[in-house]
C-alpha cells in the first residue's frame, strides 16, 4: 500500500523508516505542505498521512478523493484542520495519534518558564558578548508558586505533576477534572478564578469552537499584573495581537510560545534570509520577555518513534478492515 507523507522532515523520514521496516507499506517523502495546489501530488496514493500545519479543507479533500486516496493518517492528536463532514461525504477515512508522548511537550513547558524565569535566553547572549553583568536578570523562586493548569488531560497532567515536584500551589481549568490532579491537591475553578490567582498559566487544551481565543484582551486583563503565560497546545486558544497590549502594559511579564495562530506559512521552514512578513509576530520577537519557539515541543526521539508507530499501525489496522484511533465528525 502506497503512503505519501506530507511536510515530512529528516527527522520523520528516519523515524517513519524505522517504524516501517517489518511492514509491506510503501512509504513516501513530500517535505512540501499539503495545499490545493500541492494536493495532486498525492494522486494514486490510497493513504496520505498529514501533519498539523498541512491543509485538509473541503477543496483539498475532493482533490484527495479524487485522486484515489481513502485514508487521511494524522501523525498528530489534534484534528482541527480537517474538514470532518465532507470527509465522511467522500467516504475518507481519518485516523490521528491520540497520544505518543506526554512527557514531551510537558518538559518543553517547563523549559519555557525556566528559561523566562531566569532569563536564560538574555544570560546567553550576554556571555557570548563578554557581558558578565547580572543587571535585569532576576528571577524568582518556583517554590511556593501558584501555576494554573489549562486543560488537564495527558499532558496538562504531565505538565501539573512537574510543576507539584517544584513545590507549586496548582489550579485548573477543564470540563472534566482529573483525579490524579486532585489527588496531587490542585483546585479546579472557573477559568476567570484561576487567571486571577495563578502567577503562571500553561495552556495544554484541544482548539475547539469553544477554546478559540480563549486568552484574548478581556481574559488577559484578569491575569495578576506581570503573570506569565506560555502556550504549548494550539496556537489560536490565544488572540495573539491582544498579547502586545499586555506585554506592553506589564499586565503580561513574561510569555512562551510554541505554537502560533499564523504559523503555518512559518513554522518548520529556513527563512533566515528573507525578511518577516508577520508584522505582528515580528513584533512578539523584539520583547526581551519573550521566548518563541518552532512547534517543536513534541520533538524529542520516544515522541517520534510513538508517533511513527502509532500512525503506521493505525493503516495497517484500517487495510485489515480494524480500524482504531478513528476520527468522527
Amino acid at each position: 500500500m502506497r503512503v505519501l507523507l506530507f511536510s515530512s522532515q529528516h527527522y520523520d523520514q528516519e523515524s517513519f523508516t524505522r517504524a516501517a521496516s517489518d511492514s509491506t507499506l510503501d512509504l513516501h517523502y513530500q517535505p512540501t505542505r499539503l495545499t490545493l495546489d500541492t494536493a495532486p501530488l498525492a494522486h494514486g496514493y490510497e493513504v496520505v498521512c498529514a501533519f498539523i500545519n498541512d491543509e485538509l479543507d473541503a477543496q483539498v479533500l475532493q482533490r484527495l478523493a479524487a485522486g484515489g486516496t481513502r485514508l487521511i493518517a494524522l501523525r498528530s492528536a489534534g484534528y482541527n484542520h480537517v474538514d470532518l463532514a465532507t470527509a465522511q461525504r467522500l467516504g475518507l477515512a481519518v485516523v490521528r495519534v491520540p497520544a505518543y508522548s506526554p512527557h514531551a511537550v510537558a518538559e518543553h513547558a517547563v523549559a519555557l518558564i525556566l528559561a523566562l524565569n531566569r532569563r536564560l535566553h538574555r544570560a546567553y547572549n550576554r556571555t557570548r558578548e563578554g557581558d558578565f553583568t547580572l543587571h535585569g536578570l532576576t528571577g524568582f523562586d518556583l517554590h511556593g508558586k501558584t501555576v494554573g493548569v489549562v486543560g488537564t488531560g495527558q499532558i496538562g497532567a504531565a505538565f501539573a505533576r512537574i510543576m507539584a515536584g517544584f513545590g507549586c500551589q496548582l489550579l485548573a481549568y477543564d470540563p472534566y477534572p482529573n483525579p490524579e490532579l486532585q489527588a496531587l491537591g490542585a483546585r479546579y475553578m472557573a477559568l476567570p478564578d484561576l487567571l486571577r490567582e495563578a502567577r503562571i498559566i500553561s495552556l495544554h487544551c484541544p482548539l475547539t469552537e469553544h477554546t478559540r481565543h480563549l486568552i484574548n484582551a478581556q481574559s488577559l486583563n484578569q491575569l495578576q499584573p506581570g503573570a506569565m503565560l506560555i502556550n504549548t497546545g494550539r496556537g489560536a486558544l490565544v488572540d495573539t495581537p491582544a498579547l502586545i497590549d499586555a506585554l506592553k502594559s506589564g499586565q503580561l511579564g513574561y510569555l512562551g510560545l510554541d505554537v502560533y495562530e499564523e504559523e503555518a506559512q512559518l513554522f518548520f521552514e529556513d527563512r533566515s534570509d528573507l525578511p518577516l512578513q508577520d508584522d505582528v509576530l515580528a513584533r512578539l520577537l523584539t520583547f526581551p520577555n519573550v521566548i518563541i519557539t518552532a512547534h517543536q515541543a513534541f520533538l524529542t526521539r520516544e515522541a517520534l518513534d510513538a508517533i511513527a508507530a502509532t500512525t503506521l499501525d493505525n493503516i495497517i489496522r484500517w487495510a485489515a478492515g480494524n480500524p482504531q484511533n478513528l476520527v468522527s465528525g
